[in-house]
């Protein structure tokens, strides 16, 4: 009787061991289960974070004015960012030998290893400031004609526009401003005889008989004092 009493128990805690064992078991799944969600949910997050912290370039606005050298021309350009920061580290031209990056600060121009792309916001290459320098020109681009630049980023993918080429004296800034006329086309024709307001006649010479060539302005806009960086 003992015997077959301690048997029934024996079987009963074997019984109730592998219950348990396979609770814990099941247990252990669940959590391997949670976890491996988990570590994918984590991965998925990084990715999207990954995907929204990329950059996002777009070149808007680029023009070269006419060169008044032969061998040299300058560049500008506004490159917006709609992501994370970048980095501007080279241009090229297959119409140019070099194209080189350079700051103007306090009147003097320095070329520039990198340009640094704000995360949500512009850089901008504009006259009297930032601008590339395109040399060793193969041919000199007249007006009417684009010039192919690529240029290239520490993070994103190299961009390649073709730059119009402008007037010698062009410039976005002051074009934007000018106000448009509407009306009796006679009053225009009147308007347009009237002498500007700075005492130039409108066949570009001044008022007290003198002319200007615009070869100043010429000069600025092909970048002729690049003799004059402080990297050469």
């Amino acid at each position: 009787m003992n015997h077959r009493t301690t048997r029934r128990r024996l079987l009963t805690g074997c019984a109730i061991a592998l219950a348990a064992g396979l609770a814990l078991t099941g247990c252990n799944d669940d959590k391997n289960d949670k976890g491996a969600k988990a570590a994918k949910g984590d991965k998925s997050s990084e990715a999207s974070a990954g995907a929204a912290a990329k950059p996002e370039l777009k070149v808007s606005g680029a023009y070269v004015p006419v060169p008044a050298m032969d061998d040299m021309a300058g560049g500008f350009f506004t490159l917006t960012n709609e992501g994370a920061a970048d980095k501007l580290v080279s241009a090229s031209s297959p119409l140019a030998g070099s194209v080189t990056l350079h700051a103007t600060k306090g009147g003097t121009m320095k070329e520039q290893k990198s340009f640094a792309v704000p995360a949500n916001g512009e850089l901008v290459f504009a006259r009297g400031g930032n601008h590339i320098m395109l040399e060793q020109l193969k041919h000199k681009p007249k007006q009417g004609d684009k010039v192919k630049v690529t240029f290239r980023f520490e993070k994103s993918d190299p961009i390649t526009v073709e730059m119009p080429v402008k007037a010698a004296t062009y410039n976005p800034k002051a074009d934007s401003g000018k106000k448009t006329h509407s009306g009796d086309p006679k009053k225009h024709s009147e308007h347009d005889q009237h002498a500007p307001a700075d005492g130039h006649k409108t066949d570009g010479s001044k008022a007290d008989g003198s002319k200007t060539d615009g070869s100043n302005a010429e000069q600025h806009a092909s970048h002729s004092s690049h003799a004059s960086h402080s990297s050469h």
